[in-house]
């Protein structure tokens, strides 16, 4: 069983910190915009499925 060095496991996370490449200002804000935007096209597909639900449901059992 491996011993658990806590020096070790700080200095291996900031290597790994060090590789990752983080989103500039412009990247971050389109990929929100596009979140905003599917997130919108979304819920108005599952409204209109819901209303049309809603409807048939209405005329079989109305």
């Amino acid at each position: 069983m491996a011993r658990f060095n806590p020096m070790q496991f700080i200095q291996q996370t900031r290597a790994e910190i060090s590789k990752v490449v983080w989103p500039n200002r412009r990247e971050t804000t389109i990929t929100t915009i596009m979140v905003f935007i599917m997130a919108s096209v979304a819920a108005i597909f599952f409204f209109a499925v819901d209303q049309i639900i809603k409807l048939l449901q209405g005329g079989i059992l109305g």
